[in-house]
């Protein structure tokens, strides 16, 4: 019973991220009929739509738009691919464009509370390095549990802000790149937009569940 229960937790945790990359890597074959790559699919979209303040560059850090910047930055294989994810890829990440232009509220949100999430999840692995050390200095009864406690609740922070943005990932996937990539993706490849546009947005459900499994880690380096 108890290795049943720990294959469900472990399917729970790691099919979404395992599902996802492979949605993504199934469509990377190169297409010669396709007119264009990643990089010059999303710049024609965005002076079509008139974003004209959006540009889009290349990136070591993965697939994203920086609302700060103005820029939408694709990874190696995205900008210069020329296959059904890199383009699919690339209108997503245009999505999040036309919700800023647009003045989408969830968005907005969304990129103070990703801010939030990031020092929340720095602040947590800092408290429950520190925790020992704390404890040993201070030799306060319950402080050890005080500061765990602080810890948990900055790596739950940051699991629930990736889940609670999954909204804003399935309006850039569905509402805005599918209705754009219909017009420029012949329709017997949209089944598999489709599944790439999930995959796009399932990466931070991804990042939600590895953001819970890290405070997990954490937890049972602290009970030895």
């Amino acid at each position: 019973m108890v290795v049943v229960l720990l294959g469900i937790v472990l399917l729970l945790f790691f099919l979404p991220n395992y599902w996802a990359k492979w949605v993504l890597k199934r469509h990377t074959r190169g297409r010669d009929d396709y007119p264009g790559t990643g990089a010059e699919l999303a710049d024609h979209l965005l002076r079509r739509l008139g974003i004209d303040e959006v540009k889009v560059e290349l990136t070591e850090h993965g697939d994203h738009y920086d609302p700060e910047a103005h820029r939408v930055r694709l990874s190696q294989d995205i900008y210069h691919g020329r296959s059904l994810t890199a383009v699919t890829v690339a209108a997503h990440e245009v999505g999040h464009a036309i919700q800023h232009h647009r003045g989408y509220p969830p968005l907005l949100a969304r990129s103070r509370m990703v801010k939030v999430a990031q020092k929340a999840e720095k602040l947590g692995a800092l408290l429950m390095m520190a925790a020992p050390f704390l404890f040993l200095l201070t030799r306060v009864p319950g402080g050890l549990l005080v500061v765990v406690a602080m810890a948990v609740i900055s790596f739950g922070t940051a699991a629930l802000v990736h889940l609670v943005t999954l909204p804003v990932e399935f309006d850039a996937s569905f509402n805005r790149a599918l209705p754009l990539l219909k017009e420029y993706v012949p329709p017997y490849d949209m089944p598999g937009a489709r599944h790439v546009l999930t995959a796009c947005a399932f990466t931070y459900v991804a990042a939600s569940l590895a953001g819970i499994m890290n405070l997990g880690r954490w937890l049972v380096i602290l009970r030895r």
